[in-house]
């Protein structure tokens, strides 16, 4: 086992190493986007965004678990789709702003729910790479 993945085992995040809590966040977005587009009748393909997010941060993860060489590389691909999440989430302001929020309760709940997800999930990643940084002196 390398250090940089020693590192990755010291770090854990409500009970889960990185890697694993990134595979679930996207297992969490994909199934999101497709019970709110099912719950909601929708036929936009709005509603599916965020399982488009999801796809990616699913398989960076998971790539990031398989190519221990490439980790760095694939988690920063991670916390850039994690960020996305959040950022897209923050669209619900706008509806805060213009005395239209939950006028479509699942767009707005989808909204609220990536805002949150997402800026926590995007903290959990920068605390990781600080840890990562902090013990840089551990890598080969």
């Amino acid at each position: 086992m390398t250090e940089e993945n020693n590192q990755s085992l010291n770090f854990k995040a409500l009970g889960f190493e990185i890697e694993n809590l990134s595979i679930l966040f996207g297992l969490f977005l994909i199934l999101w986007g497709i019970i709110i587009s099912l719950i909601s009748n929708s036929s936009s393909l709005t509603s599916y965004i965020p399982s488009f997010i999801g796809f990616p941060i699913l398989v960076f993860s998971f790539l990031s678990k398989k190519i221990a060489q490439k980790k760095k590389l694939f988690m920063h691909f991670v916390v850039i789709f994690g960020l996305i999440v959040f950022f897209g989430g923050l669209d619900f302001l706008r509806s805060i702003f213009n005395d239209k929020a939950f006028d479509n309760i699942w767009a707005d709940i989808t909204k609220l729910v990536m805002l949150i997800t997402g800026g926590f999930f995007s903290y959990i990643c920068f605390k990781y790479f600080i840890h990562v940084r902090k013990n840089k002196k551990f890598e080969s």
